[in-house]
């Protein structure tokens, strides 16, 4: 979350009405659900324990399946990106991968309980999880051209907290509407259909919150680059950005820590709903409830690390966020009470959102103001050019043990390598001029 202090009331361009602004920040609230429901706490930890074979060959498939998608995504999401930038228009991107997202989604519904099913399962999960990553670029890429500069991380923050509630409520929903035993309808269990009702309710939330935007956000106008020369034009940019990385050894190293803990982070939103149910026998319910927990934390860990971002800087709150992730993340790992698990894993939650945040204006108040688009662009791709490598370590490393335990703890080696490297940047002033 970021501050505001400082900022108007009213910094939005004129071409951008607050009902417009609003509209941009509850897609953030419509893409959440596919994260928490479906990357997560209820269609992940049915995969691992109802269609697959047995836990521990799901978790190894789900790692493959995520891997492979964070290599399209690292692959294909930058230069798509400078594609869009060359050709102008937003919107029409957005909702070619929302409606991918939106369709993969509920179609999961088809995926029984059942080993048959596993295949049709990954890739579904998969274009799903393709369709969310590439919508969320150019969604952030329409946020300057909707407000000015001086109120960008106000509405930025505001789209981060409404992703949170977002998966808070839908989270909530699936809970007592469709998964306990004396749920509000009550749907037939013989073939699972009490969880795989969750999934077109997380297409149906997705579809009608997106709308908003679509019908009410302007759109920057469209350049009349024909796709080949868009296309042409966007690697251009993408090779003079890495070559201009070279130019500025602390934003490089600072990238390339992001990437390492990034990475971290990715693969436990990606297996934390399977570790919890393979390793602790929790109940889908349970899973759930541990979601919703985890939405809380993380939001108040949001909030309350705002200060000290503005007060000690972004490196040092970078810095105290790995260290709250690697220490009761490595507890997790250790410890055999479902009891402690839930005490150290509500704990994680609390550093998940301040890394994040705070990565973000690191970058901001260390690259100079002539290149910091490049530089951003290049912080899009250090978030997604290894994003398979987690996912896939969790699942080899599940297989060859036989143990999530060990899997998961690629996790935190992650976190520490992500630490070191930031061990290696210097700070930066927080009272820099914008």
């Amino acid at each position: 979350m970021h501050s505001v202090q400082g900022q108007s009331n009213d910094a939005r361009p004129e071409s951008a009405s607050r009902r417009a602004l609003w509209a941009w920040a509850f897609y953030d609230w419509a893409n959440s659900g596919f994260a928490a429901l479906v990357q997560t706490f209820v269609f992940a930890a049915f995969f691992a324990r109802a269609v697959a074979e047995n836990e521990t060959l799901g978790t190894a498939l789900w790692g493959n399946m995520m891997g492979a998608a964070g290599l399209v995504i690292g692959l294909g999401g930058p230069l798509l990106g400078a594609v869009a930038d060359r050709s102008g228009g937003r919107k029409p991107w957005l909702a070619v991968f929302t409606a991918l997202c939106i369709a993969a989604t509920a179609c999961l519904w088809f995926v029984r309980p059942d080993p048959s099913y596993v295949w049709l399962a990954l890739l579904l999960a998969g274009l799903g999880t393709i369709g969310s990553e590439y919508a969320m670029i150019f969604y952030n890429a329409m946020l300057p051209g909707l407000v000015r500069s001086d109120a960008m991380g106000r509405w930025s923050g505001w789209g981060w907290g409404l992703g949170y509630g977002g998966g808070l409520i839908l989270l909530i929903v699936a809970l007592y509407g469709f998964v306990e035993p004396d749920a509000w309808f009550g749907l037939p269990r013989t073939e699972a259909e009490h969880v795989r009702a969750v999934m077109p309710l997380t297409a149906l939330w997705y579809l009608v919150f997106c709308l908003p935007l679509f019908l009410l956000c302007p759109d920057a106008p469209s350049r009349g680059v024909g796709l080949g020369r868009a296309v042409s034009e966007g690697l251009a940019q993408l090779r003079d950005s890495l070559g201009r990385v070279r130019e500025y050894r602390d934003i490089a190293v600072f990238l390339l820590a992001r990437m390492l803990y990034n990475d971290g982070l990715t693969t436990m939103f990606a297996f934390g709903g399977i570790y919890a149910a393979g390793t602790f026998g929790m109940t889908p319910s349970q899973v759930i409830v541990f979601g919703i927990g985890l939405n809380i934390t993380a939001g108040l860990g949001a909030a309350a690390f705002a200060w000290l971002d503005d007060r000690a800087g972004s490196r040092t709150t970078i810095i105290a966020s790995l260290v709250g992730l690697i220490v009761p993340g490595t507890c997790m790992l250790l410890v055999e009470s479902q009891t402690w698990f839930w005490v150290f894993g509500l704990t994680v939650g609390i550093f998940v959102g301040p890394v994040q945040a705070s990565s973000r204006t690191y970058l901001a108040r260390l690259a100079p103001e002539a290149v910091r688009g490049e530089m951003f662009g290049l912080f899009a791709l250090s978030g997604k050019l290894t994003s398979f490598a987690g996912p896939l370590l969790v699942g080899w490393l599940t297989l060859a043990s036989g143990s999530q335990r060990v899997g998961m703890a690629s996790v935190i080696v992650l976190f520490v390598l992500g630490l070191a490297g930031m061990l290696f940047v210097p700070p930066v002033r927080t009272s820099k001029e914008e």
